[in-house]
């Protein structure tokens, strides 16, 4: 499809299910609990421990099938995510605070490095994002009084005054917050305020601040004389130092290709006197935190899969009649830009291939007096990026779609009344109700023009051809693009008899097909060049119809063939298999050109020239890329003109046309085989080796264009090449391969 540059302020849907519109602060409420289970796949010297997600809303029993075991792809090594549902649990006003403060204040200092705990948590008016993570037992057992670790989730905010009851309470020490029990120092969190730092205190050491400061260099100096440098004088420095480490980092842990190799960083232990820690929360142990830096990865891709379901529940409302796997939904709401292990790419070049000839078999039915240039202008009017983008939007598909990559700083803490959201009620649909948030995101019509064509691929890739055709249709005819599977008579635009029919018929035997209508054929194999009394112009029409149907039927086997390749390969298939140069290599090689009727003397010879370069090449791929002469399109049209003519014979059955056509393209392209265009090749080469390109179009003139194309590497040694051909494209294939060959033969002697 054509692109657009456009970019239009849009809006963010925020999942019903984990939004609370509800003002009464004064009731019990019901949390349904769900237990994410981690699982680690490295070593480190911590490990994860399962999280309790406690929701106001009942998850669809498909979110939680679609929420098991995935991975996370953390530095060291994968995460396993299982999603498990447990037994509910009822908190008071009074609890839900105390969650809701434990959780903004440990993920305001994992993501912010705010230390401040979040102490107001009133129920406004207004709807706001509100869920509970909360810690689990380290062995619960799936019940709700042993799930949640409700000691953990006390630790703040900290008071010096609660009781103790260990064996040594009597071994207070000072802090800032005054004197405590070293068991609280054992698993806490601090900030030091001299130098405005966090720690993770995860231990006592043995030494204190005479002790002899580590790494202190060959000069022998005590903690206490390395703080009294910094202008800190120790007061108790016979304190036990306390083990801390810094906070650990929050990342992206969806992203595709995260660099593993980076390794985590160490615990890094820091020997802190405790009179200069003020303890923000206590008992909390490093394992909590250190699961808790997932938390933001896992919920985004909980909300997307929430996102996911609404939509399917919408489009249920208005046009599925099949199931569609939730999955399959959130990979075609889901761009590039997002950097995930999935994205829209291979349901959108499905979608597009069959969007243009489901567009193309209805003008082509319905117009039968127009010719091929006013067809492609209607087709162009009916589903252009302008008119998806204009369609989406008028069916609100824009709030659902997932185009950026997770920052977990910008991630909205559930519960956190720091930043106002605007969250406000969008109802979809009678069974679907999702929330604008106050932030949009700036989307390009291209972008919503790809999901309304990846989701018309999630139709066609989730149930049998057939009915996932009628599934993509009936979405099609919802968001305003009027198809049908009607079959409407074809009337024939030759009105007299041909003395050479018999002739022509003889390339039947070439496509393995019968005509019923034979005049389809001669209309398939007439140039526009051929004068004669009721004969139609050209084959154009039926040129213009079988280009599509040829299109679909091609990608279709790509896609059912290679279900498992990844989501760039269909489109490279693609690229390679439909093409003029493959159409008319493929159509020399069986002398389908033969067949042509014209009356053009300089259309013979261009033939002849294109028939001795193809059997100077002894192909044994049809994809065309090895021919260095341009060629008359009339070539390649005939082969998708041909296609259209059985197409319509056949009652419009694309099973029929691509069963005789296909041997015709034989072999196709399959994954050892595929390499891209020169052109292609070039691009790919330079944008990944970072060096610099350009093209020139240096002359035009007595019928040939000469095209210069130039890389600079990066040693500043310039690669160039001038190419002549009957036409622009030619020239810079032409100069593109040379240049391409030169690049590989440097790099491989690097």
């Amino acid at each position: 499809m054509e692109h657009s540059g456009n970019n239009e302020p849009q809006p963010r849907y925020v999942p019903s299910e984990l939004v609370n519109c509800s003002s009464n602060a004064d009731c019990t409420v019901t949390y349904h609990c769900y237990l994410i289970e981690l699982k680690q796949d490295y070593e480190y010297n911590v490990s994860v421990q399962d999280i309790v997600l406690a929701m106001r809303t009942q998850l669809d029993s498909e979110i939680i099938e679609n929420t098991q075991l995935f991975e996370l792809s953390a530095q060291r090594g994968n995460i396993s995510v299982n999603l498990r549902q447990v037994e509910p649990i009822d908190l008071s006003p009074h609890e839900v605070q105390t969650c809701r403060r434990f959780q903004t204040t440990l993920l305001r200092i994992l993501l912010h490095a705010d230390v401040n705990p979040r102490d107001e948590f009133c129920f406004g008016d207004n709807p706001e994002i509100d869920y509970l993570l909360l810690p689990a037992t380290a062995a619960n057992q799936g019940l709700s009084n042993s799930v949640v670790d409700w000691n953990t989730i006390s630790c703040v905010p900290f008071s010096s005054e609660s009781t103790c009851d260990c064996k040594d309470h009597h071994a207070d020490v000072m802090t800032i917050n005054g004197l405590v029990c070293y068991c609280k120092l054992r698993n806490c969190v601090v900030t030091t305020p001299h130098n405005n730092e966090i720690y993770i205190i995860h231990g006592i050491t043995d030494l204190n601040g005479n002790s002899p400061l580590k790494n202190g260099g060959k000069k022998a100096i005590t903690y206490k004389d390395h703080f009294k440098n910094k202008h800190i004088e120790l007061r108790f420095e016979h304190q036990s130092l306390l083990a801390g480490r810094s906070v650990f980092k929050v990342g992206n842990y969806l992203q595709k290709n995260r660099q593993k190799r980076m390794r985590e960083p160490s615990m890094g232990s820091y020997e802190l006197p405790p009179e200069l820690c003020n303890i923000i929360m206590s008992p909390i142990s490093i394992r909590t935190i250190y699961s808790f830096t997932f938390v933001p990865s896992i919920m985004h891709r909980l909300e997307s899969l929430l996102i996911a379901f609404n939509l399917k529940k919408m489009l249920s409302d208005h046009c599925m009649q099949n199931d569609i796997p939730i999955i399959k939904v959130l990979q075609a709401i889901t761009t590039k830009e997002c950097q995930e292990v999935f994205d829209y790419d291979s349901l959108e070049t499905l979608g597009d291939s069959f969007l243009k000839y489901a567009a193309t078999q209805q003008l082509f039915k319905t117009k039968q007096n127009l010719r091929e240039g006013p067809l492609t202008e209607e087709r162009k009017n009916m589903i252009s990026n302008a008119q998806l983008f204009k369609l989406g939007c008028s069916s609100s598909l824009p709030g659902f779609i997932r185009k950026e990559t997770l920052n977990p700083k910008q991630w909205i803490i559930p519960g956190d009344k720091s930043e106002d959201l605007s969250l406000k009620e969008v109802c979809a649909s009678s069974r679907t109700r999702v929330y604008a948030s106050g932030r949009k995101t700036n989307m390009e019509n291209k972008v919503v023009a790809d999901v309304v064509e990846a989701l018309i691929g999630a139709f066609l890739s989730s149930s049998t051809v057939s009915r996932g055709e009628e599934d993509a249709m009936a979405f099609m005819n919802w968001i305003g693009i009027e198809v049908d599977t009607n079959i409407i008579p074809y009337q024939s635009h030759i009105s007299i008899p041909l003395e050479n029919l018999d002739k022509l018929l003889e390339s039947e035997s070439l496509l393995n097909y019968t005509f019923k209508d034979p005049y389809l054929l001669v209309e398939a194999l007439t140039h526009g060049s051929y004068k004669r009394p009721g004969v139609p112009s050209s084959y154009q029409r039926l040129e213009f119809l079988g280009d599509a149907v040829l299109d679909y039927c091609i990608t279709q086997h790509f896609y059912e063939e290679y279900r498992d390749a990844s989501s760039e390969f269909l489109t490279v298939m693609r690229t390679i298999s439909v093409n003029n140069e493959c159409y008319a290599i493929s159509a020399i090689k069986v002398k389908l050109h033969e067949h042509i009727l014209h009356n053009s003397q300089e259309l013979d010879k261009q033939i002849a020239d294109t028939v001795n370069e193809v059997e100077k090449l002894n192909l044994k791929s049809t994809f065309g890329w090895e021919l260095e002469t341009s060629f008359p399109h009339v070539v390649a049209d005939v082969m998708e003109s041909v296609a259209g003519a059985i197409y319509v014979d056949s009652g419009y059955s694309k099973e029929a046309v691509f069963r005789s056509i296909r041997p015709l393209l034989e072999p196709l392209v399959t994954p050892k085989t595929a390499r891209l265009h020169p052109i292609g090749q070039l691009h790919e080469l330079c944008q990944r080796e970072n060096y610099k390109r350009t093209k020139t179009l240096v002359s035009r003139s007595n019928g040939e264009a000469s095209v210069k194309v130039e890389v600079k590497a990066n040693n500043g040694i310039p690669h160039k090449f001038t190419a002549k051909a009957a036409n622009e494209k030619t020239a810079e294939k032409l100069a593109s391969k040379e240049v391409l060959q030169k690049l590989l033969k440097d790099l491989n002697k690097i």
